[in-house]
Parts: structure tokens; sequence; C-alpha cells
């Protein structure tokens, strides 16, 4: 690595930054006619048969309430109660409340929470609390066990040495753990011994704690590793067992700490190592090298701002929001979330929402009744295949490095009955775009890790963010570091950061169907928003990034959205960009007898009426240019049928989505 140490003040820092340079059918089916799929919202999540059971879990999100004018601190009620009014609604079985749940630990905020808590327990539900900062901070073990002990499972299976700090349960096919703030480490070889001991009964894990390895502000490697104590290796030395380990077992982790919304993927290996999954003729579906990390917002009196931003070496960043109260940033509000998770065999559905307040305290005057929007989704089953889809912001002649891919392409992946399908076409478009804010790193010589600046340096490029070449290249900025020697701090700068889709194709059993199902899902969770680092809405489409934010040290430009783009934050509505998938049915069945369907409102419905499919293979002139079919297939989405390979389909959509074949 060559890193070349100038002096810089911040102002000189700034300046070497700024320097440093799908449709609606058309009404015509002629062959200059655009196509465009009909937009169909499925009702119903689910495609698996409705005597498997259903495991659902809600996120509870940090509750602290601040301090009133004696002092006293008091738990967030009124959004506390908004966000289990709304998981009852859904009919969650379990709520993990993810630490910080009082603010000053004391006997008042306790009787608080469990005040609320209670109610929606004598209803039956079971809730798992697990202790955040601001328990372990200020609260102690009696009373933590005194509150909790009726709210921690009476089956529960508790860590030795650690009892009512961490433990786990199982429920249905679902291993869940529920660890205090800063015990993912510790916990580790317990995590790993428990999940090898009971994985031939467990589809799912779910490990919930306050705090985790990668975060938005925090994190345990930016603060144990990059900004640790010398010969200090408690997270050091198994952060990348953690994360292979993690990734192999396909772990749900969910976290609060941050106060804000985000979900990322965290690699086991570099994100640029980490390729698109697929299919061997040995050893069928494979997924990608990582797992999946939920930061369930916000349910408190305070909003975070994005710092650091996507620690781009292990992290891959699809959703991202934070609403900080500051007027002064253009955040006129906070947001209160509600996230849940919803298991059914081998499948798994998670809705994540948001409801915007300006509630300071618990004062009658701030109550409120949350207007809940749908933020983030996704469906998708063990069994599958995925990949990240980046951006079309990507600058003109960045090395691809094998991940990069802007198009929605992907290989072969198989169902159990010998069909198999991929995405063939389409771009991505459609993004959300994120600022983050300047920050530093400063160290100690004889204390820190780090004993020179240059040292320094060098662990945030091992740890946390991946140093700019032309090889690997920096899709975020080029300067994601600067060590700054008349300081002597190593800078974080301020950038823009465009988030990616990570798209899957999961597989189900045929149910009502003549093939296997296939589940399509990541394609339209993004809209085009931009906010900057505190959550005030900036216009993608009219307003330039960050200085530096661009791979040559320009800013991001601004971006020409499709038509579709709704450029809201309410996903409920969205439109994907257009992209095509082909689906191979089995050699065994006869495609004269079949036609691809699609599940709309709980049912399997053709896709297009059997004459208006059209026996061609696909191409992309198939987005521009519609081939010719019946005047009475003007409004029907385009359906083909690839007759040199048999029972191979293809449809353009422009919406996540269930397909399978089903007779004629």
């Amino acid at each position: 690595m060559k890193i070349s140490i100038k002096k810089y003040s911040i102002a000189q820092t700034s300046i070497a930054l700024t320097i440093a340079a799908t449709l609606v059918a058309c009404g015509s089916d002629s062959n200059n006619s655009v196509t465009t799929p009909v937009v169909t919202t499925p009702s119903e999540p689910a495609a698996v048969p409705a005597t498997v059971a259903k495991f659902t879990i809600g996120l509870l999100p940090d509750t602290q309430g601040g301090s009133d004018a004696t002092g006293q601190s008091h738990v967030a009620l009124h959004p506390m109660k908004n966000v289990l009014a709304h998981q009852e609604s859904a009919g969650v079985d379990m709520v993990l409340a993810l630490g910080d749940l009082t603010d000053g630990g004391s006997t008042e905020e306790f009787a608080e929470w469990t005040s609320v808590a209670q109610e929606y327990k004598d209803k039956g539900i079971e809730f798992l609390p697990v202790m955040g900062n601001h328990e372990t901070s200020y609260a102690y073990t009696v009373e933590w066990i005194d509150n909790m002990k009726n709210y921690i499972p009476e089956d529960a299976v508790h860590m030795p040495g650690y009892e009512w700090i961490n433990y786990y349960v199982v429920r249905e096919n679902v291993l869940i753990f529920g660890l205090a703030y800063y015990n993912l480490p510790v916990a580790f070889q317990w995590i790993k011994d428990t999940v090898l001991a009971k994985n031939d009964d467990i589809k799912h894990i779910v490990v919930a704690s306050h705090d985790g390895l990668i975060g938005a502000k925090y994190g345990q490697t930016r603060e144990q590793i990059v900004d640790g104590t010398k010969d200090d290796a408690w997270v050091y030395d198994v952060q990348p067992q953690i994360r292979q380990f993690f990734s192999d077992y396909d772990v749900i982790y969910v976290q609060g700490h941050e106060h804000q919304y985000q979900r990322s993927l965290i690699t086991a290996k570099k994100t640029l190592e980490t390729l698109p999954s697929s299919s061997t003729p040995t050893g069928g579906n494979y997924r990608m090298g990582a797992y999946t990390q939920i930061m369930s917002g916000n349910a408190s009196y305070k909003g975070y701002e994005y710092r650091y931003g996507e620690r781009e070496l292990v992290q891959m960043l699809v959703s991202q929001k934070n609403a900080t109260y500051s007027e002064g940033n253009n955040s006129d509000h906070y947001d209160v979330n509600s996230a849940i998770l919803t298991f059914q065999g081998e499948q798994v559905d998670y809705a994540a929402y948001y409801a915007e307040h300006q509630a300071k305290s618990n004062d009658d005057s701030y109550d409120f009744n949350a207007d809940w929007k749908l933020m983030d989704k996704f469906s998708r089953t063990t069994n599958r295949c995925e990949t990240m889809i980046y951006p079309n912001s990507i600058k003109e002649g960045t090395r691809p490095v094998m991940v990069f891919q802007t198009h929605y392409l992907s290989n072969d992946c198989y169902g159990d009955d010998g069909s198999f399908a991929r995405l063939v076409g389409g771009t991505n478009d459609t993004f959300n775009r994120t600022d983050t804010r300047t920050r530093d790193f400063g160290f100690t010589p004889g204390f820190s890790r780090a004993e020179t600046l240059m040292d320094l340096t060098r662990l945030a490029y091992q740890w946390l963010f991946v140093y700019h070449e032309n090889w690997t290249p920096n899709l975020n900025s080029p300067f994601r570091a600067i060590p700054d020697e008349e300081a002597n701090e190593l800078i974080i700068p301020e950038t823009t950061i465009d988030l990616k889709e990570h798209v899957t194709l999961s597989w189900l059993a045929a149910n009502q169907t003549e093939s296997d199902i296939l589940i399509v899902s990541g394609t339209q969770n993004q809209t085009g928003m931009y906010q900057n680092a505190y959550g005030g809405e900036k216009d993608i489409t009219a307003v330039t990034g960050l200085a530096a934010s661009q791979t040559d040290g320009t800013a991001k430009s601004v971006v020409n959205l499709p038509t579709t783009a709704t450029q809201d934050w309410d996903i409920s509505s969205a439109v994907s960009d257009s992209y095509a998938v082909q689906f191979t049915g089995a050699d065994t069945m006869d495609a004269g007898t079949v036609n691809l369907a699609h599940m709309v409102d709980g049912s399997w419905q053709a896709i297009t009426s059997v004459e208006c499919i059209v026996e061609l293979p696909f191409s992309d002139s198939m987005f521009e240019q519609t081939p010719s079919r019946p005047d009475s297939c003007v409004n029907q989405p385009i359906v083909g049928l690839d007759t040199n390979y048999g029972n191979r389909w293809w449809t353009i959509l422009n919406q996540d989505t269930k397909l399978a074949l089903i007779s004629r």
C-alpha cells in the first residue's frame, strides 16, 4: 500500500478534496412501442403452505426518553406505545427489545417500561429484552434481574457466567440469541457451540444485541480495533471469525444503539472479493459470503446523524434512513421505527416501517398516533442465490473487479424440481443516496493500538475502508481516510454514498403449481431519495453529491431518474426499474401445457394469456420494442417462450414477485 502523508490543516483538507478531481403499456403493440409490465402488488408475502407454522418477531428500538426538569430520566412512552400497538396488530409472537430500554437505569424508568410492556405480555406476546449501554452503565444487576426475569422467557437457556445477560430460546425452527451491549465477542464461542449442536433442528438464526461489529455512528470494529487499546485483543482476535461464521449460517443480526435505520450485508471476506452467488453441479445453490445486519431505528426522543459512512471494506449498504429533529440541518422530526420478521418453514419475510413525529417528552401534548409507512422489505428462503446490483452512477471506466454489476444479470439458480432461473436484463437507474459528516480518529502513543498516525491509517484501511486504487476502486471517494499531520489525527471526510440493491432468487417447493416457486426480492426498495447526514431531504435530480464523493475525486452527479421513480420514503407504491427474468422449467414438463404465472392477492394467475405469449428468445431490445402480438394483448404484460430451449420462459417485470409454471 502506498500512502503519501502530507501536512493537512482542516481547511487544506477541504481544498484538497475539492480539487482532486416499469412503464405502463402504451396502448399499441406495433414494433416501435415500449413494453412495460403491469404493476401488481401481492397482498400475501408467503407462498408456503398455510399448514406450516409461522413465527413472527417485532423489533423494538431504543426507548430512551431523556430527563425532565428535575433531572429524573424517563422512558419514551409515546413512541414505545405506538411501536407495540403496531406490532400487536401485525400479530407478532415475540418482541425483541434491543437495549437502552431506559436512559438512566432508574427504578422509575423500569416501572414505566414494564407498565407498557405488561399490557402486551398479558395479551400473549413474549418479550426478549437485552441490556444496552444505558443499562450496563446506570442500572444494577439486581434491579435488571428483578424487572426483566418476568420478561426473559422461562425456558431461556442462559450462558454460563452471564446468566440473565446472554441467553437463547428456540421458537418453531428459529434460534434466537439475546446478548448484552458489547457481549458479542464474549459470547461468540457459546453462540458457535449452540448453533452447531442445534443445526439439524433449526432453519433460521437471529442474534439480537444492542450494538454490533459494524456501526453507522459506533461499531465495535471502529471502537475496539481501529480506535482500540494496545494489546487488547478481545474483539480483534474474533472479529473475522464472527463475520465468517455468521455468513456461513445465514444469521440475521438485529441491533439498536444507533438511533437510525440501516440494513446492510456484512461480508466474511472483503466486499470486493464477495462474489454474486449461483449454483454448482456438485454443491447446488450457494449464497454470497455475507450476513444481514439490521439497525432497527429509533423509538426515543433523540436521533443520530450518519457518521463515518459505509465501512465498505466489509459492508454493503442497501437501506439507510435517519431523522435527527435538528432544524439547522433541515430535519424537522424524529422517526419512530417498527420492523417485523416473519418465519415460516424455509422462508423469512421482513418489513420495516417508519412514522414521523415531533414528540420530545412524555407530556400529553406530545402524544401522537403513528402514521406507519413501509420503508424496507425482503422475502427470501434458505435455498437461494443472491447478488448485489450497484447503482448506475458508477463512473465510466471504473474497473468492475467482478462485483460492480449495475445490470440485473445473474447466473442460473436451481429449484429442487430441476427448474432454474436467472436475471437477464435491465439497469439499476433508481436508487437512494445519503451523505455522511466529517469525523476524525485520534490515538495516544503507548496506550492506543495505533502508535503513530501511519499506524492509525493502516488500521482504518485494514478494517473499515477500501483503499482507493484503479484495481480496488472506492465508489464513495478516493479520500476515505486522510492523515492530518498538523493535527496528528486521521480525518474521515464527509462523502456521498449511493445505495445498492440486494437481489435474491429463492426457491420453495411447488404449491398449487406445476413447478417449484421462485421468489424475486430486492428490486423495489429504493425510489430516488436523497438525504443529508442529519436526515434532511435533498433532491437527487437537482443537487450534486458532496465534494470528492466520486471515484475520480469529483462530486457525484445529479441523477436523471426514470419517470417511474416516486421519490418517496414510502415504498408501498414503489416501482422497480424494469428488469427481465428467465424461468426454465424441468425437462420432463411439456411447455405446451403450462404458462408462466405470478402470485396476486394470494392466488396464482397467468401473467399473460396464452394467445399473447411471444415465441422468441429474450433480447435487451424488448425493453424498447415490443414484439408483434395480437391487438387484444395491448394491455397485457409481455411473456416469452424460447422454443429453442424447450420449456424456457421469460418476462419483463417492475416489482418483486413470485413466479411459477401453472397449468393452462
